[in-house]
């Protein structure tokens, strides 16, 4: 029983009790207020899309200053068909928009290779035309050949350099692009991504401003979604549509019968799952078992106590084995209070270990 002690000399109100570490156990994440599965999204519709028109305008207002900055009227952008190259590519378009340029100063680039489906190339192509801006389609298998040949790489070995060389490859034409036009080019690279490391160094990890490097990918998501479904351009709202139901892929292995055979997912875990962990990381600082224990209550319905731990654990893995990528970030609009930017934001030593967080999750037993 507890009682209330007199007060004390201090002013404080005393009240003694016990409580046994076992019934700590039991009790302690024992929730009952519900917790989002999707934090950085508003439950309701009106502020959803409040928050959406809030976003775009903040990048588009970014990208907007840093063009009129370096008085540039080109901005270049390689467009794959998925979700961050369609975001920066709407993004661009609304920039332009507000400065009054003209749409064929957007260079939007498709450059097909080994792992590029039919589907993602003729999105690609078609919401290019939508917004009325210069499609350039570069092929770079050529290149890529010339390049294995050049540094003895096996054409038939699929590993990280088969993959990556892809990505650089993509880059220079982009970034040569952009000088030849004076223009910038515009990475679509978002925050999830970049938490995760999910991108390759010097590859889409680089560009000379990145629009969505503070967006989380399901925030990417629904604001393409929103842009879809508001939207008077039917063709457009159709383009959008299709990419939404995209797998997320950043096709670099060959294609399986003609379909995309790398799921991003399948290597670094949900992104639902990666985003509400993200949040309760960067924005408070929870602790590895509180965050587990949160997302237990969270995803209840739909995963399983051993799959989120398993994805928590790459979570942390690779948020610490990944920030030298993030620690020479391009500049990028600062949409919310959390940021992964090295200027001011994210303060992180490059090779920091994560082994005290995986201690914590390796105490758990389900």
């Amino acid at each position: 029983m507890v009682t209330v002690a007199d007060h004390d000399n201090t002013g404080y109100i005393r009240i003694p009790f016990s409580l046994s570490e076992k019934d700590y156990e039991l009790k302690a994440y024992d929730l009952s207020r519900k917790i989002s599965t999707s934090p950085f999204i508003p439950e309701d519709t009106r502020d959803r899309d409040r928050l959406c028109k809030d976003i775009i305008m903040i990048q588009a207002m970014g990208l907007k200053g840093r063009l009129a900055h370096v008085t540039s009227k080109c901005a270049v952008i390689g467009v794959s068909g998925g979700l961050d190259s369609t975001l920066a590519l709407l993004v661009i378009d609304r920039a332009f928009d507000l400065l009054g340029l003209d749409k064929k100063g957007i260079l939007a680039v498709t450059m097909p290779c080994f792992g590029t489906s039919s589907r993602t190339y003729n999105n690609a192509r078609a919401l290019s035309e939508c917004i009325g801006a210069t499609l350039i389609e570069i092929p770079i298998k050529d290149a890529i050949y010339q390049h294995f040949k050049d540094i003895g790489q096996d054409l038939n070995n699929h590993d990280i350099t088969y993959e990556n060389s892809q990505a650089r490859e993509r880059t220079q034409v982009l970034m040569d692009l952009a000088n030849m036009h004076k223009g910038l080019m515009i990475g679509p690279g978002d925050m999830s991504e970049l938490v995760l490391g999910w991108t390759t160094y010097n590859g889409d990890h680089m560009s000379m401003y990145g629009v969505n490097s503070s967006v989380p990918k399901t925030l990417v998501k629904l604001l393409v979604e929103y842009i879809a479904n508001t939207t008077d351009n039917k063709k457009l709202s159709g383009v959008l549509t299709d990419i939404l139901d995209t797998p997320v892929s950043p096709e670099l292995l060959p294609l399986d019968e003609g379909e995309i055979s790398q799921r991003t997912e399948d290597f670094v875990g949900p992104y639902e799952l990666n985003d509400f962990f993200m949040y309760y990381v960067l924005k408070y600082g929870f602790t590895p078992k509180k965050v587990y224990h949160l997302a237990k209550n969270a995803f209840a319905k739909t995963y399983s106590n051993n799959d989120i731990l398993k994805w928590l654990k790459v979570f942390y893995k690779r948020f610490f084995s990944q920030q030298y990528k993030r620690s020479c970030l391009p500049d990028g609009p600062k949409i919310s209070d959390i940021s992964i930017s090295p200027r001011g934001n994210l303060l992180m030593p490059s090779d920091g270990k994560a082994d005290l967080w995986l201690e914590q999750l390796d105490m758990i037993t389900e």
